[in-house]
């Protein structure tokens, strides 16, 4: 039996989408405890009855727009984030799924689930949207502003491992996010994590990306500092935005546009709009912990929240955590 935490009071519409995607994950999974945290009052008054699901009370819970996550978990620990990390630190559940405040998520991760041996870093790591097919996790979106060329190779064994587990793919292709394609280019940080890559024998490097081949290359695995993947991140969901909309304007904008539309273009548009869609993958894996933890975007509704319980459960199933910490620990 899964057993996953559920830290219902993160996000900016929680606990209401929070709670009703818990209900959508509920009618897809009968082999899975949902262990939920957060105010039970307001959380009963979302949730389906279920023998599956079991609320422990908290007071507190953390603001979004939180400034201060150090702050928070030296003071706060009975919080509603905090308090699902404690139970599984203590073994009770193989998972958590939250949309709260990013860097608290990372705070309370290191300081109570701890970060895996062979890991000096922890990195945000969503599987992103694809056009062509191609599994691709981008890393690190946000974690490390300032992180070292190590740190990047760390991340890439540990993506590849995840490509491999959930997608049966061996020998995932990393390539290095930068200016240009060519070896030599970018910041000392690119051009010590290029050689550092090139000459590891766990990691299939296939060279540079430059972001305008986000969407074709055949890389499965794409990784760069936190600041820069942060920043093409942000763009992708932004420009998948903007061209829906402008999509939409241009294909309803007459009459006769809008019966095109409707008859021969519909399923069309559904198709792209869910291939660029952030809320089809549900969250970002906050990889280098002991145990699975995925962050689901603040803004999430109920049905991406049920895709974020989706990604957990689907890295727990294929255990993950096992997999990457026996990569990374093998003799060099």
């Amino acid at each position: 039996m899964i057993k996953l935490a559920i830290d219902a009071m993160g996000g900016d519409y929680a606990p209401k989408e929070i709670v009703e995607g818990i209900n959508l994950a509920l009618k897809e999974y009968k082999n899975v405890e949902f262990h939920i945290f957060g105010n039970e009052a307001l959380i009963k008054q979302h949730l389906t009855a279920s023998k599956q699901v079991k609320i422990y009370h908290t007071e507190e819970f953390l603001d979004m727009g939180e400034k201060d996550p150090f702050y928070q978990y030296r003071h706060h620990q009975d919080v509603s984030l905090f308090k699902a990390m404690r139970f599984i630190k203590e073994g009770n559940a193989q998972g958590l799924v939250t949309a709260g405040p990013t860097q608290c998520v990372i705070v309370g991760g290191i300081f109570t689930i701890k970060r895996m041996p062979g890991m000096s870093k922890v990195a945000i790591a969503p599987i992103i949207p694809t056009a062509n097919g191609i599994p691709r996790i981008l890393l690190d979106c946000g974690a490390n502003v300032d992180a070292k060329a190590e740190h990047l190779v760390e991340f890439s064994i540990y993506a590849s491992n995840v490509i491999k587990a959930l997608y049966n793919l061996d020998n995932a292709k990393v390539g290095l996010l930068n200016i240009g394609t060519e070896e030599g280019k970018g910041r000392d940080l690119d051009n010590e994590a290029y050689t550092l890559l090139q000459n590891n024998e766990a990691i299939n490097f296939m060279g540079n990306i430059e972001p305008k081949e986000i969407f074709t290359t055949e890389a499965n695995v794409l990784v760069s500092d936190g600041f820069t993947a942060n920043i093409v991140l942000k763009t992708i969901e932004g420009t998948a935005k903007g061209i829906g909309n402008i999509l939409k304007k241009a294909l309803t904008r007459n009459l006769i546009s809008k019966l095109a539309t409707a008859l021969f273009l519909k399923g069309s548009i559904r198709q792209f709009k869910k291939a660029l869609d952030p809320n089809e993958v549900g969250g970002a894996m906050i990889i280098g912990l002991n145990s699975v933890v995925v962050k689901a975007h603040g803004s999430s509704d109920a049905y991406a929240f049920k895709n974020a319980i989706k990604q957990a459960i689907r890295m727990i199933k294929e255990d993950v955590i096992m997999k990457v910490e026996k990569q990374l620990n093998q003799p060099k």
